[in-house]
């Protein structure tokens, strides 16, 4: 029933000077290297100190943890070899954007011309989740149900305490980051995939964009694939975090497929509602509360985790995730990847300590 809802993972990493932990250039050494051993699964990004990979289409969550993991591993491999570290948490913990390099490329000099600073402070590292779907129709739909769960997951996934020297009082700001940029945050519902694609043709149209892919929204219908794309989520840590955050995204996917082919639907929330649970979560994490828009109150956002995870019970044996699911739990009680790093800073007070944790943790139990 669930073969369609495939699994692809795309991470970004952070590329480091070993000795002074400040993020680095590598210029593009690392996706040389790296093309000849995974070939198209590495490629450059904005910045010369970002490394962006991505999975092979992958039969199942279980497929997208070797993968993910056989990443990590070549990656840090070759930067090794060639001077580097790597980490990856959603922002560096003290470097400055200014002193970093824009890749030499086309496309990224035209961004920056058309945002400027909004592009060139754009320092930030993301995991987007790609999860296969049958028809465009059916992503779009399972796309608007799926919007109310987003804050619920990107609580888990805060990894970016830090901003330039900064404790920022944010789990996540990361996301504060990138709200700088057009056509970002929680997506607007849309009544059909004809209503969807115009508004598409409407902004290349008007020369507010060249093509689909730079609408960056948290949640996308993927522009050239039957997917739905979930970009909400700070790069974890660790290779669990992220199959746990993909494993979510998976199952959520499936639990609204499986009401659809039964003539029911998740009720459908307004856009203003869900940014209200948004922002907390870049705030608070998973330690604070989050609105239960059914009952109109605040609801500690654990418990409310753990009302998503009664939701899709029912759908995680036949994705063959149960395993991978329960370790929601384990992410719970450890702490997000913001809460880690903020325990060693304040064990430590230093964050070059907190940089070295981030690099150490990177290949944890690949």
């Amino acid at each position: 029933m669930y073969n369609a809802f495939t699994v692809g993972i795309e991470e970004e990493y952070m590329v480091m000077d070993p000795v002074t932990r400040e993020l680095r250039s590598h210029e593009q050494k690392i996706v040389e290297q790296a093309h000849k051993v995974i070939n198209d699964q590495v490629k450059a990004e904005f910045h010369q100190a970002v490394v962006e990979v991505g999975t092979q289409v992958c039969a199942n969550i279980h497929d997208a943890r070797k993968d993910v993991a056989l990443l990590r591993k070549t990656i840090s491999q070759i930067a090794g070899d060639l001077g580097f570290s790597i980490g990856a948490s959603g922002t560096h913990p003290f470097s400055h954007w200014q002193q970093q390099l824009i890749t030499d490329h086309p496309r990224y000099f035209e961004i920056v011309n058309e945002m400027q600073d909004a592009a060139r402070s754009n320092l930030i590292f993301g995991l987007h989740v790609h999860i296969g779907m049958e028809n465009r129709e059916m992503a779009l739909h399972i796309a608007n149900s799926v919007r109310y769960f987003l804050p619920h997951i990107f609580a888990l996934s805060t990894n970016s305490p830090f901003w330039e020297g900064r404790n920022t009082g944010f789990k996540s700001f990361r996301t504060k980051v990138f709200d700088k940029f057009p056509r970002t945050g929680i997506p607007d519902y849309f009544a059909s995939i004809e209503e969807y694609d115009n508004y598409i043709k409407l902004l290349v149209k008007t020369n507010c964009i060249d093509n689909a892919k730079k609408v960056w929204w948290d949640l996308r219908v993927h522009p050239f694939f039957n997917t739905v794309e979930f970009r909400i989520c700070d790069v974890p840590m660790t290779v669990d975090d992220t199959i746990t955050l993909a494993g979510l995204f998976q199952a959520v996917c499936a639990k609204i497929y499986k009401l659809r082919m039964q003539n029911l639907n998740f009720i459908i929330y307004n856009r203003a509602l869900v940014n209200e649970n948004k922002w907390r979560a870049s705030r608070y994490g998973i330690d604070g509360n989050l609105i239960d828009f059914g009952k109109e109150m605040e609801v500690n956002t654990r418990a409310l985790i753990g009302e998503l995870l009664d939701f899709i019970d029912d759908v995680v044996d036949d994705l063959g995730s149960r395993e991978i699911i329960d370790a929601t739990n384990h992410l719970m009680q450890n702490g997000t990847g913001a809460d880690r790093q903020l325990q060693v800073y304040e064990d430590t007070k230093d964050l070059v300590a907190v940089t070295d944790f981030i690099q150490q943790q990177f290949l944890v139990n690949c």
